[in-house]
């Protein structure tokens, strides 16, 4: 008789949709082809540091394919962090050890982000069984084609750019939408073509204040009434980009500037006194709500193949979409590595061809 095979899950980082299809997707496949019990550890990391977590019944995996959010509870945990013993003289590392053995986990799969997938190659280093899923609305985590989240956060994004375009377009406004992406742009470059702005400002590219102007002025010649700009959060100058990280800091503290889309909105405005420039800022909402039904499926299957993955005893690993198929790479080529926009990237292609300025 097989021993029946404990499964802990935790979802850490930034919430997003489709982490529950994803849990749903890891215990309904697990419970199909082998003999299994779930155990849910609390509020990522931390839940796993303390030992907060509890045996799940089958039934409770039902109904949450289209919930947002995380049945488990999620917390931010740095990945610098997990070394560092603290006032509570707790030495993580080996407090998460030993909580595995006494969960008596067979292995944990772990929903996150790149910090989280630092933090699980970490612990398959330290000898424990780990699977990655690739969780991020951000879709920087390197080695997948594309990771759950990613695609709701699109549709929501471009759904805020498509309700400013009518605005917009009725008071002859410049508006200017912030969209989350503090390192990479995939999201504001994909929602910005989806939504049909004149101007996207990435991380990957920066911008000169005078050449994002000049498309704005060049729409009010042709007499478009109004402007739309697809700001990412993390977007920066040419001349803070030459800055080192913490010249760029007190740059920005000195200019008294808050966030970028409203530095871009007073430098705009500046030039143009006779045009109402207006900031946006969705901000968190773009992590709220259902999953897409893309999202859907593509956390089920990644849910799916973790399970088989366990099934098969190969752990170590992400599961990943390379090309058009499921599959899973080593944690160890994987974390630590950023996914970055490439500039000549046929998307950023697509969007100079179209007419839309990158400021840059």
């Amino acid at each position: 008789m097989k021993k029946k095979k404990r499964i802990g899950i935790l979802t850490s980082g930034g919430d997003c949709p489709g982490l529950n299809a994803a849990i749903r997707g890891v215990a309904r496949a697990a419970y199909e082809m082998f003999d299994t019990e779930i155990v849910g550890v609390a509020d990522g990391y931390r839940g796993l540091i303390e030992g907060d977590y509890r045996t799940f019944a089958r039934h409770e995996f039902s109904g949450i394919l289209t919930r947002g959010g995380t049945i488990l509870g999620t917390s931010r945990r740095p990945f610098a962090d997990m070394r560092v013993i603290g006032e509570d003289n707790v030495d993580k590392v080996a407090a998460m050890k030993a909580n595995y053995q006494k969960m008596k986990l067979d292995c944990l799969v772990t929903l996150g982000g790149n910090g989280t997938h630092k933090t699980a190659n970490l612990l398959s280093k330290e000898g424990l069984n780990v699977i990655g899923l690739p969780k991020t609305i951000d879709n920087d985590i390197y080695g997948t084609h594309v990771t759950f989240g990613f695609h709701s956060a699109v549709d929501i994004a471009t759904d805020v750019i498509d309700r400013v375009h009518t605005t917009a377009a009725s008071h002859g406004r410049c508006m200017v939408v912030e969209i989350m992406g503090n390192k990479v742009g995939w999201l504001t470059l994909y929602a910005g073509l989806a939504g049909g702005a004149d101007v996207i400002l990435l991380p990957e590219l920066p911008y000169d204040i005078d050449k994002v102007a000049a498309k704005v002025q060049e729409r009010n010649a042709a007499r478009h009434s109004f402007s739309i700009l697809a700001v990412a959060e993390g977007a920066m100058s040419q001349h803070e980009a030459a800055l080192k990280k913490k010249e760029r800091a007190l740059y920005r503290e000195e200019q008294h500037f808050t966030t970028i889309s409203q530095r871009v909105a007073m430098e705009l405005q500046a030039r143009f006194p006779e045009v109402e420039v207006r900031v946006v800022i969705p901000g968190h909402i773009q992590r709220g709500g259902s999953p897409s039904a893309y999202d859907r499926v593509l956390a089920t299957r990644f849910g799916a193949h973790a399970a088989e993955l366990i099934r098969e005893n190969i752990y170590g690993v992400s599961v990943a979409m390379i090309g058009k198929e499921v599959g899973h790479n080593p944690l160890e080529e994987v974390a630590g590595k950023i996914k970055s926009v490439p500039v000549d990237h046929q998307m950023v292609t697509v969007a100079r061809r179209m007419g839309i300025s990158f400021g840059a």
